[in-house]
Order: structure tokens, then C-alpha cells, then sequence
């Protein structure tokens, strides 16, 4: 454990890359059943929303509660697409004739019959959207709770918004029956694994990528403008700016987790888009220790998983075992999970003997002759 602890920091960060590679490529599709791996790929698109949270909460201070948003935007416009490759070219999706709102395809639907136009928009539209709100926002200088405030007003507006607009979204139901990716068959078991090594190795990418940026110049002055922002304007640099690049980036990852999870679940609907599901992401990732890299990973898997636990066994009060595990953690580990093993390690160093002190040499003196 020494040894690991003493290591290179890049050959230690790389057996860890290494070690979640063998984790979710080999030993979990071996282990663990066809519905039980699709369960990981959805909780695996959260881990990805928990990843920008990570950056933009842990490392700038930002406490942002409306990703929501921008997971919905990234799994509307990949949604969008599959539905209208499923009707086939010419036809409306299934669920606009069904309403009977409307005579032909709305004009704003046809650009995501293109793939790579939707491929584009599912990150592009999130970091596009987070680039205007955090341009007004952090201008102005607006942080700490009314940015929160601000940001969860904006997945309650989106919410009002898309069940509002039955006809083109599908209201409060969504976009649902997603049948193909691509050209495969969901249905196919093959074709689900596919899409979970996908979204494993989008998480893995993404995980390197923030790695990059936190350990990078631009990592250590977004650090600096969370713990004094005043000192970084006076060293002649811009604050806002710097927040709105953790901001912006956050926002494209949590496009890119929306997209991922409509094939691996078969449906986007507001209910998984609003308030409480971008508290969800916020509250994995102070489970799993928002300062460090793999902490909001592992908070977001635990707490997915726990909720699908729970509400199988306790299905009548899964939401207040839930909200008693999330006080436990804070209360007793306000780092996280992730801080649990120096935890462990500083208690282990406080209750070791101490070692005595090495035995100096005894220098003898030849009398003078």
C-alpha cells in the first residue's frame, strides 16, 4: 500500500485507468446478467453527469442543480433522431400521429434527421445553452445559492416547457419506444452490450479528459478562483471566464450521458430531466467526494444503484433509507466515499508506535601520540 501511495502519480493514475477498464470491460459483462448490465449502463450515463459536476462543484465551487437541463437537451435531440429514423423517411414519429396535433413534421424536427447533426447537437445545444445562462450569470457576478437557485429554475422552466408542447415533445410522456441505434436493433441483446461498452468507454474518455484539465494550469486557476475570486481578478485575470469553461464543459457531458442514455434505456421524458433529478446527480456526487476525480464515479453508481435496491425491497420508504444514507455519508464523511481510505490511513498513523530514533555514530578520538 505504501509502495502504491509512493508511486508516480501518472504510472498510479494510469493502473487506475487500467483497473476500471478490466472492471467494466471484462469483469462486469461476465458477472452480471443482460438486465443487470443494462441497470450499469444507465448508471453509468449519471456517473458521466456526475463527472462535470465534479469539475465545475469540486474544483470551482459552482453548485449547479439544474444539470437536468442539459442531460435532457442531449437525450431530446438523440431521441429525435432515433424516432425519426424508426418512422422511416417521409413519415412523422409514431406518437405526433397518435396525438393528431399535427398534419406534417414541425419544421425544427427535420435538421435531426441528419446523424450527424444530432450527434453535433447533443453536446453542442447543452454547452451553447450553458454558455448564454453562464455569460448573464457570472458577469455579474452572481455565485454561491442564487446561482443554485438560478440554475434549478431553469430545469423547472424546461420541464413546463416540453409538457407543454405535447404535439412536438410528447408531453409528459416523452419520447418513448425507441426501437433502433443506428441501424440496430435494441431489442437484441448483442446490441445492448454494444451500447454498454460505449457509454463505458465515453466515461473513461471523459475521465482522462477531466483528469487533463484538472491537473492542468487552467485546473489550478479555476482552484484559485473558487477559494478567492477577488485575488484572481487583482493578478489581472477574469473570473467569469474561468467559470464559464468548467461551466460549459459540465453542461456538454451531461448532453453527452442524455444521448447515451436513450439507447440504453429507450426513452427521455421530463420526469427524468427536472428538479429532483438534478439534485440526484448533485447529491451522488457529495456521496462519492466531489474533490477528488473518481468520487462523484463512484457516488452516482452507488447512489443509482441503491435507489434501485431499495425500492425493490422497501418500496414503500426506498426514499427515506435514500435520504438517511445521504445524511450518514455527509455527516460522517464530509469528503465522500473517496475519502474514506485516507481516512483510514491517518488513523492508522496516529495509533502506530512511533519508531525510535536511529542510534548515532560514535566517533572515537585517537589520543595525540
Amino acid at each position: 500500500m505504501k509502495a502504491l501511495t509512493e508511486m508516480n502519480p501518472r504510472l498510479r493514475a494510469g493502473l487506475g485507468f487500467g483497473l476500471g477498464a478490466v472492471v467494466l470491460f471484462a469483469a462486469a459483462p461476465a458477472l452480471l446478467t443482460d438486465f443487470r448490465l443494462s441497470l450499469l449502463a444507465k448508471y453509468l450515463c449519471f456517473a458521466i453527469v456526475a463527472v462535470g459536476i465534479g469539475l465545475a462543484w469540486g474544483r470551482g465551487g459552482l453548485l449547479t442543480l439544474g444539470q437536468g437541463v442539459f442531460f435532457g437537451l442531449g437525450g431530446y435531440a438523440m431521441a429525435m433522431h432515433l424516432k425519426l429514423a424508426d418512422a422511416g423517411e417521409g413519415n412523422m414519429p409514431d406518437f405526433m400521429e397518435l396525438y393528431g396535433q399535427l398534419d406534417e413534421l414541425p419544421a425544427w424536427w427535420a435538421p435531426f434527421a441528419n446523424p450527424a447533426f444530432a450527434l453535433a447537437a447533443t453536446v453542442l445545444l447543452p454547452m451553447l445553452v450553458a454558455f448564454g445562462l453562464g455569460s448573464l450569470v457570472f458577469r455579474r457576478r452572481v455565485r454561491g445559492a442564487y446561482f443554485a437557485i438560478l440554475s434549478q429554475a431553469l430545469a423547472a422552466a424546461m420541464v413546463i416547457l416540453l409538457i407543454g408542447q405535447q404535439g412536438t415533445t410528447g408531453g409528459t410522456n416523452g419520447l418513448t419506444d425507441i426501437e433502433g441505434f443506428f441501424g440496430y436493433d435494441l431489442d437484441d441483446p448483442v446490441n445492448q452490450r454494444m451500447v454498454y461498452f460505449i457509454i463505458a468507454g465515453v466515461l473513461l474518455a471523459l475521465l482522462a479528459l477531466t483528469r487533463q484539465l484538472m491537473h492542468s494550469r487552467y485546473g489550478e486557476l479555476l482552484v484559485a478562483v473558487r477559494d478567492s475570486e477577488e485575488r484572481v481578478r487583482f493578478l489581472g485575470y477574469n473570473p467569469a471566464n474561468v467559470k464559464l469553461v468548467a461551466y460549459v464543459v459540465a453542461a456538454g457531458m451531461a448532453g453527452l450521458a442524455g444521448a447515451l442514455f436513450v439507447p440504453a434505456v429507450g426513452i427521455i421524458s421530463p420526469a427524468l430531466i427536472g428538479i429532483v433529478p438534478s439534485i440526484e446527480f448533485v447529491i451522488g456526487v457529495a456521496v462519492g467526494g466531489r474533490a477528488a476525480l473518481l468520487g462523484p464515479v463512484l457516488g452516482a453508481v452507488a447512489v443509482a444503484w441503491a435507489k434501485t435496491a431499495l425500492s425493490e425491497r422497501f418500496p414503500g420508504t426506498w426514499t427515506y433509507l435514500q435520504g438517511a444514507m445521504f445524511v450518514l455519508v455527509v455527516a460522517f464523511l464530509p469528503g465522500g466515499l473517496a475519502s474514506l481510505w485516507g481516512m483510514v490511513k491517518r488513523r492508522k498513523e496516529a495509533t502506530a508506535p512511533p519508531t525510535p530514533p536511529a542510534e548515532q555514530p560514535v566517533l572515537v578520538k585517537e589520543a595525540a601520540a
